[in-house]
């Protein structure tokens, strides 16, 4: 997929699903069950020292029965992690900070690369370095006022939350209202008690009801 396709199944299903855990299988097996929700654009997050083998196997799973699934991997803060996950498989690359050697590692591999910004100058930053869409970040510290404070000054530029988004339509409705594209969900909708007792089928219901909540409310 370009990078212009990328962006566009994101903005299409709302919500984009992050996650890390060190168990491979419950790695595996929470892809399987987002996928079965409906989701098709996943992040990765490099948490742990398990994330590099966990990941491939996340893309080997893509590789042998869902191959219209997008791989993302997240946390990405050197070009070294970049270039390391780029060759394993990743799709795109998602950081919580604005890097220009992972912008570079980017750019020269022609792969969509999602920085987090926190201020004004970030965004400007990354939008001077090409970006067209950044991640807020921290979502819950920045809150629904910051971006609709800013957006006008970035016309162009695409904006996705995450942290502090909760699965409920007051919470997933005002960042919409704000101007997000998408929300970025993590352990509000993939929470460790329903990991300890690995509840998928609660997940699987809780991500089919956050994917109809972004629908409803971007409309």
């Amino acid at each position: 997929m370009t990078q212009e396709e990328i962006i566009n199944a994101i903005k299409a299903q709302g919500i984009l699903p992050l996650f890390y855990n060190e168990d491979k299988d419950l790695c595996l097996q929470l892809t399987q069950t987002l996928y079965n929700a409906g989701v098709r654009v996943i992040e990765f997050t490099n948490r742990g020292d398990a994330a590099f083998e966990n990941f491939k196997a996340m893309v080997a799973l893509k590789n042998s029965t869902l191959p219209d699934l997008v791989l993302a991997v997240g946390t990405i803060r050197t070009a070294e992690q970049a270039t390391k996950f780029i060759n394993a498989g990743a799709d795109f690359l998602i950081s919580p900070v604005f890097d220009a050697s992972v912008c570079d590692v980017a750019y020269l591999q022609k792969i969509l690369w999602i920085p987090g910004c926190m201020t004004p100058t970030e965004i400007h930053v990354a939008e001077n370095a090409g970006c067209k869409l950044v991640k807020l970040f921290p979502g819950n510290v920045l809150g629904t006022d910051f971006l609709s404070a800013i957006k006008e000054l970035f016309p162009n530029m695409l904006f996705m939350p995450t942290g502090g988004v909760d699965v409920t339509e007051a919470s997933i409705g005002a960042w919409y209202k704000a101007g997000v594209c998408a929300v970025g969900l993590g352990s509000k909708l993939i929470s460790k008690d329903l990991l300890a007792k690995k509840d998928f089928a609660t997940i699987e219901s809780l991500t089919k009801q956050a994917i109809t909540i972004a629908a409803a409310v971007k409309k």
